[in-house]
Parts: structure tokens; sequence; C-alpha cells
């Protein structure tokens, strides 16, 4: 007999313990022929307002262990800077602190990088995030000034490291300090083309989210959107089983499960319409995602679509809202009797007349 699909009701609260108790019991009992998967969906909110994205911005040479669209854990490694090797053979002459300061202009098409020297004092209002105007002092002493109008878009410690060749040129490095290894590196030492000062700068996620990933030619950036889970169907854990009296009794007296969603009081199987969407949605059952193109609108609020595409495929809904823009629209679906809205690009729905 073939397994369907049918709703435990639990607690709101209570859909993760449900499903790791069902799971819990089936692995004891070795059950797997009478119940099959377990499946909690959620979506994933993102949170992409300044204050609560993280930013780090790279070398062109960075190598990327992310990319766009990627969940991260806090920890998790997203790149690391290539080693800093000597280019000329000669003697390191100068060990010293300097700040590295990165300018952006408000377009974003220009950066400028400033290292400055720490004996020089750094103004206190110079800050990540701080606006910038062009002649504006970055230091208390007036040396070191802006050259153009901007934000403050990242400031590092850094080492630099004055490597004086053979033939008498002085080569700087800037080594990030957290990499930096004195016992190394030091003043009067003899060092060889090709030899490494440090190893490259690793970056982690200081925070869990999305990544997106960023080439802007002279540089990369890494941005992460912090996320949060809900769930999509409060107080609904869905399970893949053959439903008799005994497998009936066998899922019903799992502690937190408090019954099934049934007509009278019998339990009703969902349509297999209803389970692709959820298994769409828990990220189970993949889909082809239409190609976002450009199209002319010629949707109005209140309008039926058929959705032709994603996770609700074959659902009929209501416009909602229309973004013109983004060409994208809100629609509202009926999923297990309850109205869920979703967003749409415009090419992943069908007018219906």
């Amino acid at each position: 007999m073939r397994k369907k699909w049918y709703v435990v009701q639990t607690l709101t609260g209570l859909e993760d313990k449900v499903k790791e108790n069902i799971e819990k019991k089936v692995n004891l009992l070795k059950s797997h022929n009478i119940v099959g998967r377990v499946v909690v969906p959620e979506e994933v909110i993102l949170d992409a307002t300044k204050k609560s994205m993280e930013k780090h911005i790279l070398s062109p040479d960075a190598k990327l262990h992310v990319k766009s669209g990627q969940e991260v854990q806090k920890g998790d490694l997203l790149a690391e800077e290539p080693p800093v090797r000597v280019r000329k053979s000669g003697e390191i002459t100068e060990i010293k602190n300097y700040r590295r300061i990165i300018v952006e202009t408000a377009d974003r098409k220009f950066q400028k990088i400033y290292n400055v020297p720490e004996s020089a004092k750094i103004e206190t209002g110079i800050k990540i995030g701080s606006l910038i105007r062009q002649g504006m002092p970055f230091t208390q002493n007036g040396e070191y000034v802006s050259e153009l109008n901007g934000r403050v878009v990242n400031m590092e410690k850094m080492k630099r490291v004055v490597v004086k060749s053979e033939d008498g040129e002085e080569e700087h490095y800037y080594i990030h300090r957290e990499v930096f290894d004195p016992s190394m590196v030091k003043k009067g030492m003899k060092v060889k083309a090709g030899d490494i000062l440090a190893e490259g700068k690793k970056y982690y996620a200081m925070s869990s989210g999305r990544v997106e990933v960023r080439d802007l030619g002279t540089r990369k950036e890494i941005l992460i959107a912090k996320t949060k889970r809900k769930k999509l169907f409060p107080g609904y854990v869905f399970v893949e089983m053959i439903m008799n009296d005994e497998t009936y009794s066998f899922v019903r007296t799992v502690p937190g499960v408090y019954g099934f969603l049934s007509e009278g009081r019998r339990p009703v199987p969902l349509k297999d319409r209803d389970v692709r969407a959820i298994l769409r949605l828990a990220g189970i059952e993949e889909y082809e995602k239409k190609k976002a193109e450009k199209i002319e609108l010629d949707f109005n609020i209140g309008d039926t679509v058929k959705i032709i595409s994603g996770p609700f495929e074959d659902f009929i809904g209501v416009v909602k809202e229309i973004d013109p823009a983004r060409q994208m629209l809100k629609v509202t679906v009926t999923l297990l009797g309850r109205e869920t809205p979703v967003e749409l690009h415009i090419s992943e729905v069908e007018k219906i007349e």
C-alpha cells in the first residue's frame, strides 16, 4: 500500500518537538515501512536593513568559500586573502602600526584606500559609517586628508612592513594585524623574493544569515542579511504514512500529538497538489525557477491568476498587491483551508480571463 500525507495537529510552538518525537518512535520501533517523512515547513524571513547587514570588504584576489544565496551560520569561513609575499629580496627596515581607512562615494562608483600611521593619531569621529567630505582630515595633525566626498565603509588595523631591496628601492607591505607574527617578521631580517611575510586573513561570519557576494572589479564584498525562520503552518506537522487503525494509534499516541486533520473522525489525506507545494516549501522537492524576463504588466488588483511554476504550481490565486518596478505580484492562494500570501514574478503566473 502506498504511503499518503496526513496533517497532524499540535500546539503552536511544539511542531519541531512533535516531529522529533515521531521520528524517534519510528527509529526505535523500526517502523519506516509504515511511517515515512515528517515535515514542518518554514519560511526564511530576511532582515535586509542596513543596521542588521554584516559586510566584509575583500581584495579582488580573495578566495571565496561562499556564494550568493547561501545560508551560513555564525563562525563559518567566508573567504581568505592570499598570503603576503616578498616581491624583491632585501632587508626589513621598518615595522609600524597603521590604520587602513576605506572611503566610498555615495553612488558606490569610486573608492579610495588610505593607509594612515597610528602615530598620527586618528580623529575620534572617524569610524565605519562616518560621512566624509573632501579635505576632511583623518588625523589630528591634519597631514592625512580625504580626497573625495563619501562614507567610511571599512577600517582595519594593519602593520606596515618596509623592505629595502638590494637595488636600494623600498617596498611597502600592509599586513592585517591579526595575522602578523612578530616572531616571523623582524626588523633587520633578510628576506628573499617569494618568502611569505604573513598568511592571508580569513573572514568568518559574525552572524547567521543569507549571503550576497558582489564582485566590483577593484574589490569583492560579502554581505550577510540576518534571517529568522517562521512556521508556515503553526500547529501543523505533515506526516507521510500508511493509514489504518494500527498506524493511526501509532502516531496519535506520540507525545504532543492532539489528533489528525479530519472530516468527521476520519483523517483525510492531502491532495497531490498540496503535497507538492508543501515539499517544495520545505526544500525537500526541487523545482525549476522561471527566468525573470521583462514582461509588460497586464495585471490589476483582484485579478484571478493561475500559478505556472514554483512551489504553488497549478494553484489558483487572487492578486492582492502589484510592484511594477520589480515586476512582482503578491497573490493569495488557499492551502489547507487557509489563505496563504505568495510573492511571485509576473512570469510565474498567467491571467485567467
